[in-house]
């Protein structure tokens, strides 16, 4: 029997994104679900329109606690976890067709090479790719420990790799990166407040010059990002400023006092 394949995606507010996730899984998925973070545009529309099982429940900052939701709704024998700003290309839609109908395998999870898109372009050195995600696995072997916005899955068993790409648009534009650099900052200052980390010359030092710092030298020199022209620049930069902007959000949580 063909075993059955089961889609799952976290959305919030991705109308326009999540056509081009769903379009890009046809012929693959036997079942679609959504949970949906109670969007205020037409997401769940849309996830209908495709035929989707939608789940309707809060937005949590930890975006993992709804993609663990949607893994956990599945009922097909290899679960994939998307994000909807990702896209299946033909080729790796292929190969997991192929993969998972070999029956001698005692592999219970892949890998999946990602490329990225910035600025125009996609990606190809800064350590950005083969982006590797863990995205594809059997029913019950594989769940998101939900802790962090950066974790990967953890799947119980022999884990493989796939050859072909995973498509990720998350920045269409600079100005959608920023969104996402916002939101990001915000939860590495949420990890400083969590581990209730002192303000003092030490941590100073750390995230304002000593991060940034090896972020960027190995982003940009070590990993070749130069080799991506200017987007290389830009996102070794930026990603570089993560630290700083960060530390800036938890000092002003502890230091600056609501006036309204």
């Amino acid at each position: 029997m063909k075993p059955k394949v089961s889609v799952a995606v976290a959305t919030f507010n991705e109308e326009k994104n999540l056509p081009g996730c769903l379009d890009s899984v046809r012929g693959l998925a036997d079942e679609i679900v959504v949970v949906d973070g109670s969007s205020t545009d037409k997401t769940v529309e849309v996830a209908k329109k495709y035929g989707a099982k939608v789940v309707v429940t809060d937005n949590p900052p930890i975006f993992h606690i709804n993609k663990q939701k949607a893994i956990d709704e599945c009922r097909g024998d290899w679960i994939l976890q998307l994000d909807a700003d990702e896209r299946v290309t033909p080729e790796l839609a292929e190969e997991i067709k192929s993969v998972i109908r070999n029956p001698q395998s005692e592999i219970n999870g892949f890998w999946i090479p990602r490329k990225n898109y910035f600025l125009g372009r996609f990606l190809k050195k800064g350590g950005q790719y083969p982006d590797y995600t863990l995205r594809l696995y059997l029913r019950g072997k594989g769940r998101l420990p939900c802790k962090s916005v950066h974790e990967q899955a953890v799947v119980e068993g022999k884990v493989g790799y796939l050859k072909n790409d995973l498509v990720h648009i998350a920045d269409p534009n600079f100005s959608r990166y920023l969104l996402r650099f916002d939101r990001y900052t915000s939860l590495l200052a949420d990890e400083m407040e969590a581990q209730r980390m002192p303000l003092n010359l030490f941590t100073f030092l750390n995230y304002w010059f000593w991060q940034p710092l090896k972020w960027f030298l190995s982003t940009y020199f070590r990993h070749k990002g130069f080799m991506d022209g200017f987007p290389g620049f830009v996102f070794s930069g930026f990603s570089s400023l993560r630290f700083i902007v960060g530390y800036i959000k938890y000092w002003e949580r502890k230091n600056v006092r609501r006036q309204i």
